[in-house]
């Protein structure tokens, strides 16, 4: 066999390149342990679970995987207090034989800050690349115990789930007539930044001396180093999960402290959640005080600003979405006016960033923003909100037209912006030369356009790492392909199967 085949196999590659790594065949060994690892988990077996994840993260396969998480995320480029970052094979390589437990130390967060739709900043940790690809790779080992040991109603940040599933689950849960009419809409104060680091130590089922490297790391910024004596770090790779465990079983919770009362249910997406009932008084006398007991153990607690109990027919906002049921009785899910506000505002600060650009410059800056939004509210009922953002984009463009052209008249700016495809008359393009010298046209994306493809949740018991599973998975895979690129209808039936 060629070397590239042993490539995650075996730890005698040393030298082999980076770019000849066999990636299927280091993925399948990975997966395999998972597996195993997932399934130690399931039967019980707290030793071979331990004794799997030291197997993991100690094989060069999983090594391999690590750096390659980190050096193609969106964050390769960023570089820790260190100052370094991996751009070359070798660099690669050799970070690869730099991941090992004995010699690792945990160096300090970069501290930044980006801005919060409020108006406030939020503290994000840049770990160095280093204690990136330890997150990744340790993250390997511990991925399939904490899928084991999820809420079923859980769907932020982990694998082969969406904001899009959780969407749906509230649908699910509220359209019919006979639906919960309440809904506590719940939010966690500064959850990554107060998770009780006892907590986790006593209940994170991985390498505690790592764990503890990760917590008590501290940040630099302005120059002085800062300890941190609770929270994960908001841009660390191991802290979705880490959040996500320690608000596992909440869900179990609620069940028990509503034992007896009816439409109960919980949805939750990383530290926003609802809870739904028919009444209110549940609500306030049992589920709140319930979960406030849950938190508190991990340190927690709720944000008063913004947890409240809301009447399904006033709606309520969740996860950029705004969920209402209707005077006729109708469960309507559309993008909330906050979310709309705040696509708007980006793309007026892009045009007016870019008075002077070319058109064609201004348009590769536009879509990009365009096609992620219309992307994620494709699902629901948002075609009435794709012809506004249109509108609203032709207003934008011809005040920018009109700035750069102020004298011309407006049939000449129509012919030198605008061009017809189809029946839209009105489409804003510029005119390129490609790679081979020839002219070509770059359009601006028409939103409206945009098809609206209902969303297939995922079950709420299905997890990659259960062997019972991968058929569906496939299947699942298979239908998301066929929607989104051949335009093919499913009944409700068939899609409810998957």
């Amino acid at each position: 066999m060629t070397a590239a085949v042993y490539a995650g196999a075996s730890s005698t590659c040393a030298g082999l390149p980076w770019d000849i790594i066999n990636w299927p065949l280091v993925e399948a060994q990975v997966n395999r342990l998972q597996m195993r690892i997932a399934k130690a988990e399931r039967e019980g077996k707290c030793g071979k679970v331990k004794a799997l994840q030291w197997l993991l993260t100690h094989s060069y396969a999983a090594k391999c995987l690590a750096v390659k998480r980190v050096v193609q995320n969106r964050g390769k480029r960023t570089a820790g207090v260190d100052k370094v970052i991996w751009q070359t094979s070798k660099q690669k390589i050799t970070a690869v034989h730099s991941l090992k437990r004995k010699a690792y130390h945990a160096l300090p967060l970069r501290r930044i800050y980006i801005p919060k739709k409020n108006g406030k900043k939020r503290p994000l940790g840049i770990p160095t690349m280093t204690d990136r690809a330890m997150q990744a790779l340790y993250l390997l080992a511990l991925e399939p115990v904490s899928e084991t040991r999820a809420d079923g109603n859980s769907y932020g940040f982990r694998p082969k789930r969406s904001a899009a599933d959780a969407i749906t689950q509230c649908f699910i849960g509220l359209a019919r007539k006979t639906s919960p009419q309440w809904i506590l809409e719940a939010d966690i104060k500064a959850c990554f930044d107060c998770i009780s680091h006892q907590w986790l130590e006593d209940n994170i089922p991985m390498d505690k001396t790592i764990l503890k490297q990760w917590l008590s790391a501290g940040y630099m910024e302005k120059g002085l180093f800062n300890t941190t004596e609770e929270g994960t770090p908001q841009g660390g790779i191991a802290s979705p999960t880490l959040a996500n465990m320690a608000l596992d079983g909440l869900e179990e919770t609620i069940k028990t402290a509503t034992k007896g009362c009816r439409k109960v249910h919980m949805v939750r997406y990383a530290d926003d959640f609802i809870v739904t009932s028919d009444t209110p008084d549940v609500l306030v006398t049992k589920v709140k005080p319930a979960i406030e007991v849950f938190l508190q153990e991990r340190g927690l607690l709720l944000s008063e600003e913004k947890t409240k109990i809301t009447y399904i027919y006033e709606g309520f906002d969740f996860l950029g979405l705004n969920i209402r049921k209707y005077n006729n009785g109708k469960l309507l899910i559309k993008p909330a006016k906050k979310s709309l506000k705040s696509l708007l505002d980006k793309v007026r600060e892009i045009v007016h960033s870019n008075l002077t650009s070319k058109t064609e410059h201004l348009i590769s800056q536009l879509n990009p923003v365009l096609r992620g939004w219309t992307n994620y509210f494709r699902h629901y009922v948002s075609k009435e909100t794709f012809s506004y953002i249109d509108h609203q984009l032709f207003l934008i463009l011809g005040r920018w037209i009109k700035r750069r052209h102020p004298n011309k008249s407006w049939k000449w700016r129509f012919h030198r912006y605008y061009r017809t495809i189809g029946m839209n008359h009105w489409c804003f393009f510029a005119r390129i030369r490609n790679s081979f010298g020839e002219l070509a046209f770059v359009e601006l994306i028409q939103v409206a356009t945009t098809p609206i493809r209902r969303h297939i949740k995922i079950r709420s018991i299905a997890t990659p790492y259960d062997p019972s599973f991968k058929e569906y998975f496939l299947r699942r895979n298979t239908i998301k392909r066929l929607k989104n690129y051949g335009g093919v209808h499913f009944s409700w039936a068939f899609q409810y199967a998957l």
